[in-house]
């Protein structure tokens, strides 16, 4: 069963997974950034507000997917990710759509090229769930966005990692919901190391690096068939993806 929900990627512990919309999917959106599978788009959203002309921070680009439908949409974009193979891909794609997409290999808390109070709006599409030091993160993106600006990101939601999508009882929960033990899958053959968080940890962490929170989205996938490989039907009942916008304040 595994096999079929997941055909590219299978986490090594087989009771967990995160769905990510880094690597290159089946259902392909074309210029619209998406947060993950089966959820609204940002068109839908609108969590960024105006992009256009606007100098947006992609944390975690992956691929670059979101990067490019960004700079299609006028932005311009400064994408960061710690894999130079996926940069290399992000940059492919960024040349085939014939757009211009700043990039940076590094880890998501190493912004130090960007100066203070430079970017209108960050974004991370699933990123986080890899970084062990979550305040680091928050903190430096604190640094470089504007006074107000927003911070929009998706994560793997928490009640969902309680659960085992392939197991013949996909309700039956597997883990405490604050367990907080490292979890290792595996994505076209890299091991990913991803720290299932509690939403009580997320919000503090972000207050704590002087974030407000103003946007809370649990959507749960909708009736039809699934369009994406990652797509698990578990996900019309339990959300797999928490979405969040926080803006900066303070100085």
């Amino acid at each position: 069963m595994a096999d079929a929900l997941f055909p590219t990627a299978v986490p090594a512990d087989a009771g967990w997974h995160r769905y990510t919309a880094a690597s290159p999917t089946t259902g392909e959106t074309g210029s619209v950034v998406v947060y993950g599978t089966e959820l609204p788009t940002e068109a839908d959203l609108k969590l960024l507000g105006t992009v256009e002309g606007a100098r947006i921070l992609d944390l975690g680009c992956g691929t670059g997917r979101n990067a490019v439908a960004l700079a299609q949409a006028g932005a311009k974009v400064l994408a960061v990710d710690p894999s130079a193979e996926l940069l290399a891909a992000a940059r492919e794609r960024a040349e085939t759509a014939d757009v211009r997409v700043e990039l940076h290999q590094a880890e998501l808390a190493e912004l130090a090229f960007l100066r203070s109070d430079s970017i209108d709006a960050a974004i991370s599409v699933m990123a986080l769930a890899s970084t062990d030091d979550l305040a680091r993160v928050f903190r430096q993106v604190h640094r470089v966005l504007k006074p107000e600006a927003p911070l929009v990101c998706s994560v793997p939601h928490p009640a969902f990692t309680m659960l085992d999508p392939t197991a013949p009882d996909p309700l039956r929960i597997v883990r405490s919901y604050d367990d907080g033990a490292p979890r290792t899958w595996e994505l076209d053959g890299t091991e990913v190391v991803d720290h299932p968080r509690t939403f009580a940890e997320l919000f503090t962490t972000l207050q704590r690096s002087n974030f407000r929170i103003d946007h809370v989205i649990e959507p749960t996938a909708s009736g039809d068939a699934g369009r994406d490989a990652t797509y698990a039907d578990l996900m019309r009942t339990v959300p797999a993806t928490l979405l969040l916008r926080a803006r900066k304040q303070g100085n």
